[in-house]
């Protein structure tokens, strides 16, 4: 007799579907796994002989094959130990193996029988019900199962109170549905003194969805600025907010099942690597990039980061995606970030200051601005500097405007954006952006001049209609004109020069 029972294998986001297959024939003694599996699904059959010892059963002396279909996808992760103790079990005759076939089941075992939780729930809960499932997963992971809509969901603690329900003798609880969290204390622009130009730059940043480098000495405020940026965004839509809890799932941070409709905000150290940033490593996981997914990716002291890490950025930053290829499977996350990042202007970090004279010279900015590659700078909308901030500036009253604001500005420019059939404007491409973006004639005669001047390339100059459309979103203008046009191309480029 072959009992099958259906788990799924995570490929990004996507959830495959598994067949376990377990045959308990004639033969000597054995135990064995088969289908691909990774060192964690191999040591399932220890969990799994441990677990069902925990509950007074024990292994028919017969041979006992696992096998997960299809045979040619890889399997990793310690999610399959209960289906192939479920499939086991059926096999055994303990429960019924049709009843089996209504459920996906994923969960981890302990020695003792726990169902222990695993990383990936709500993936799984929402490929059930587009299989018309129901899902079978552990007791703390029940209230993330539910944000699936529609399916039946078993939450069992132990592996005896699952086949006591499955029999009939007991009921498992319906897990309710997991907790919306109350967004985080935000740091509100109040207290932010002076910078009114790097505060402008944050507000245009906020309402398109523009990436925003910021350059200035230690202590004058950088970093204090982005922390402000999630206190100016507009919440997660519903649809956000599961798309962005999917990411959370797969990697193992959502606990309880709650979710949160405030924005993703990551800042990674400097030393993360480019598997930590964009993803990979040998159980493919999503990096930084991905776990920033909809929300702010801050990157401080950009050029302390390895120049390949930095560089391979590039791409999820213009296709909102990140693509890891291995020699046997292909993985795509989600990674459609808003990048803010903050840099000293040199090395020793006092270039330009009045009365300062660095000892090494000019040397000392260019070697440490030439870090970043003219690629990844043309990538980032918004340069903007923020100059070391005085004692008499910190001596002024807190600014009359805060976060709450600046918030209504930019949450009425995203509407407009959205009714353009847009998150923001940094979406806007090819038709939408010529028919919403294109400037009158003076503005743009300053477009062509500037392009001209500046040596624009062609990424640089649609990111700069995307800028000035903002710009004009937020002073109510239905067209943009030469003053949006000009104020774009004020944050253009401080460092560097736009590369290819």
């Amino acid at each position: 007799m072959v009992a099958l029972v259906r788990t799924v294998a995570y490929l990004g986001l996507e959830a495959r579907q598994v067949e376990v297959q377990c045959q308990v024939a004639s033969g000597l003694p054995r135990f064995a796994i088969v289908g691909l599996p990774d060192k964690a699904v191999s040591e399932s059959r220890e969990r799994v002989q441990a677990a069902l010892s925990a509950m007074g059963l024990a292994l028919p002396p017969k041979r006992i094959t696992i096998n997960l279909s299809p045979a040619d996808l890889p399997k990793d992760g310690s999610h399959y130990d209960l289906p192939i103790a479920l499939a086991l079990l059926a096999a055994m005759g303990v429960t019924d193996a049709e009843q089996l076939g209504d459920w996906i089941a994923v969960g981890e075992l302990s020695l003792d029988g726990r169902i222990i939780a695993s990383p990936g729930v709500l993936i799984a809960a929402l490929h059930a019900s587009s299989a018309e499932a129901g899902l079978i997963c552990p007791a703390e992971q029940g209230s993330e199962a539910k944000w699936a809509s529609g399916i039946p969901v078993l939450a069992p603690r132990d592996l005896s109170s699952l086949l006591g329900h499955l029999k009939g003798s007991q009921v498992l609880p319906e897990p309710t549905r997991g907790d919306v969290e109350e967004p985080p204390p935000i740091t509100d622009l109040k207290q932010v003194k002076g910078q009114e130009t790097a505060k402008r730059a944050l507000e245009i940043a906020a309402a398109g969805g523009h990436n925003l480098l910021m350059v200035g000495p230690p202590g004058s405020g950088k970093s204090l600025l982005a922390s402000c940026l999630s206190g100016i965004l507009p919440e997660l839509t519903p649809a956000e907010a599961l798309e962005v809890s999917m990411v959370q799932s797969v990697a193992g941070t959502l606990s309880a099942g709650r979710i949160s409709r405030a924005r993703p905000f990551r800042a990674p150290h400097h030393s993360a690597s480019m598997a930590a940033l964009t993803g990979g490593g040998l159980k493919v996981r999503p990096g930084e990039v991905s776990l920033a997914h909809l929300g702010v990716l801050f990157l401080d002291e950009l050029p302390e980061f390895q120049r390949a890490v930095l560089d391979s950025l590039r791409q999820p930053l213009e296709t909102g995606k990140v693509d890891v290829a291995r020699a046997n499977a292909h993985v795509s996350f989600p990674a459609r970030v808003q990048l803010i990042a903050a840099m000293n202007p040199c090395r020793c970090g006092h270039a330009g200051e009045p009365g300062h004279v660095c000892a090494r010279g000019p040397r000392c900015t260019t070697e440490y601005q030439a870090r970043l590659s003219g690629p990844l700078l043309d990538r980032i909308d918004l340069h903007v500097e923020v100059a070391a901030v005085s004692a008499m500036d910190l001596t002024l009253p807190p600014p009359a405007e805060g976060s709450e604001e600046v918030a209504r500005r930019v949450a009425r420019a995203r509407a407009i954006a959205t009714d353009r059939g847009v998150r923001s404007n940094a979406e806007l491409e090819a038709d939408r952006l010529e028919r919403h973006a294109s400037p009158d004639d003076a503005g743009r005669s300053l477009m062509m001049q500037a392009a001209e001047k500046l040596r624009l390339s062609a990424r640089s100059y649609t990111r700069m209609l995307r800028v000035a459309r903002t710009i004009a979103d937020l002073s109510g203008a239905d067209e943009v004109g030469r003053v949006h046009i000009a104020e774009a191309l004020s944050y253009r480029q401080m460092i560097g020069r736009a590369g290819a």
